[in-house]
């Protein structure tokens, strides 16, 4: 079976999983409220409501139960680590846990809908019994009690004070499930895309709403089934508040001769932080979480590390993209010379589907902007393994693709191919990377500098051997050489950029693997974080 099938044959074996679970929960619950006899004469005052409120409760519990897990890093690095002895395809449903969070979250959304409003038509059904608008036997049921006098059937019991509006405000339940349902919905819609990628601070901080959320679940009665996944978030983020206590150092680096400096500040607005951390190990194509008490005590954002494990610092790479980064650079910039930073956090590493680059023969490498950030610490640990002639290396071919839109952007990373592409020869292995550098954006100027400087042996723009190429790859051509030049080859392809050049490859990853398990296989890899 082609392996992207077997991919998503699992995913989708998981996900109908998940859903047989929530249609058999909602089923469950839906029988025994709508059918059973112990609860004949609350379906009487109540009607099908009562059913539909309780099997969307039921469904709600669970997937309340599942949402804090995905989140939890640490576990999940923990969780990966333990199966690095198993398939690929099991670790890799682990890079899917911001798809399954989503989902999980629309769930809860969508059965909060249909819990709030079942239980709307349940409070005007006692309503009405207890005003008797419908029957004597409803009327006799609203006021029954039981002998010890202190539940009811019918919990409205003073038809002049007791409006449905006033009940639902003051009853536990109600005020509750007010407060969860406005909370959820502030969540849910400043997490949309737009929200997200242009107002950050307001998806990062509505979000934390979900400290109310859960209270409102624990006092809304539904504390058995969170309270579990609760502790495990809760130890979450004890460990990291413990790294964030660690003194992280900044390390000098020599920017030009005779000047060091704590930053290096790369064109089109790339800064480069070098850091130190005591304990810290990391594995390829990692990423961490940084947090900047001068900026904000509580946003922590993500980045991939550009070092390799090798070396005794982590670095990473941040481009301008945002306040957060906007206002660290700033700092950074006016720092005086040959002086720490600020105070930095660092939470992290955490495992992501880069780590398995080297479990590949073959390995395409896709970076699409500053995307580029997890194979620079790739590319630095195949050199550091060259250097040492590690015996355990099991790549053979790296093909190396990065896409554009400006020339700048090219310029931090030329240095670290330039050694690469210089180490390669020198030991007889030219041919071990391939890479392509695209160009998607440029002006007349540029064309005009590139015709004057055509007949150079070393491109005009990077100042490498391999020329850059104007526009796009063609894919089909690109997977078909890869194909071509390694017959019975199991391919990694990595990317890490957007979500619709994810769909363009994991398309040919299918197109171009073979039936023949002792032919060409391409499995998809994507950077989620």
């Amino acid at each position: 079976m082609n392996n992207s099938v077997m991919e998503t044959c699992s995913c989708l074996c998981l996900q109908v999983i998940w859903m047989a679970l929530n249609i058999f929960l909602f089923t469950w619950y839906y029988h025994i409220y709508a059918l059973r006899d112990e609860f004949y004469y609350t379906r009487y005052i109540l009607g099908d409501a009562l059913a539909w409120a309780r099997g969307s409760a039921a469904v709600l519990n669970f997937n309340c139960m599942l949402i804090l897990l995905p989140v939890c890093r640490n576990l999940l690095s923990f969780i990966r680590g333990s199966l690095v002895c198993c398939s690929r395809t099991m670790r890799k449903q682990l890079d899917k846990n911001l798809s399954f969070h989503k989902l999980v979250a629309y769930t809860i959304a969508l059965m909060t809908a249909v819990h709030m409003i079942s239980h709307l038509f349940n409070v005007e059904r006692y309503n009405d019994n207890r005003r008797n608008k419908n029957d004597k036997l409803g009327m006799a049921l609203a006021i029954l009690a039981d002998l010890e006098n202190t539940t009811y059937l019918n919990p409205i019991r003073n038809i002049d004070t007791q409006t449905p509006t006033y009940f639902v405000f003051t009853s536990i339940a109600g005020l509750t499930g007010v407060i969860i349902t406005l909370s959820l919905i502030l969540i849910i819609t400043s997490s949309m895309e737009v929200i997200r990628r242009s107002y950050f601070e307001v998806f990062w901080y509505t979000h934390h709403l979900f400290v109310i959320f859960f209270l409102g679940l624990v006092i809304h009665g539904t504390w058995y089934w969170v309270i579990g996944p609760m502790i495990l978030y809760l130890f979450e983020r004890l460990l990291r508040f413990i790294r964030y206590m660690q003194a992280v150092t900044y390390r000098k680096v020599r920017l030009i001769p005779s000047r060091f400096l704590l930053i290096v500040m790369h064109p089109s607005k790339v800064l480069e932080l070098q850091l130190m951390k005591n304990g810290f190990k990391m594995e390829v194509g990692q990423y961490v979480f940084l947090n900047c008490p001068a900026i904000s005590q509580l946003e922590w954002h993500p980045f991939t590390m550009t070092s390799a494990p090798e070396e005794d610092f982590f670095t990473v790479h941040i481009r301008s993209a945002g306040d957060w980064t906007d206002k660290l650079i700033d700092i950074m910039q006016q720092l005086p010379e040959g002086t720490q930073g600020p105070k930095m956090g660092v939470d992290g590493p955490f495992g992501t589907a880069s780590e398995d680059v080297f479990e590949y023969e073959v390995s395409m490498l896709v970076g699409a902007g500053i995307g580029v950030t997890p194979f620079a610490s790739i590319l630095k640990s195949i050199w550091y393994k060259f250097k040492i002639s590690n015996p355990k290396l099991r790549t053979r071919k790296i093909y190396f693709y990065w896409i554009c839109r400006e020339t700048h952007a090219f310029e931090w990373f030329a240095d670290l191919l330039q050694v690469l592409e210089k180490e390669m020869e020198e030991r007889g292995m030219g041919d071990f990377l391939t890479y392509k550098l695209y160009l998607t954006g440029w002006d007349q100027g540029h064309v005009t500098y590139i015709k004057v400087h055509s007949g150079e042996e070393t491109d005009a723009v990077t100042g490498l051997k391999q020329k850059t190429h104007y526009g796009r790859p063609v894919w089909d051509k690109e997977f078909e050489q890869v194909r071509k030049e390694n017959p019975s080859s199991v391919v990694g392809t990595f990317l890490c950029g957007p979500a619709v050049l994810a769909k363009v490859l994991s398309k040919k990853c299918a197109k171009y693997s073979d039936v023949d398990p002792r032919k060409t296989k391409f499995y998809f890899n994507k950077e989620n974080f």
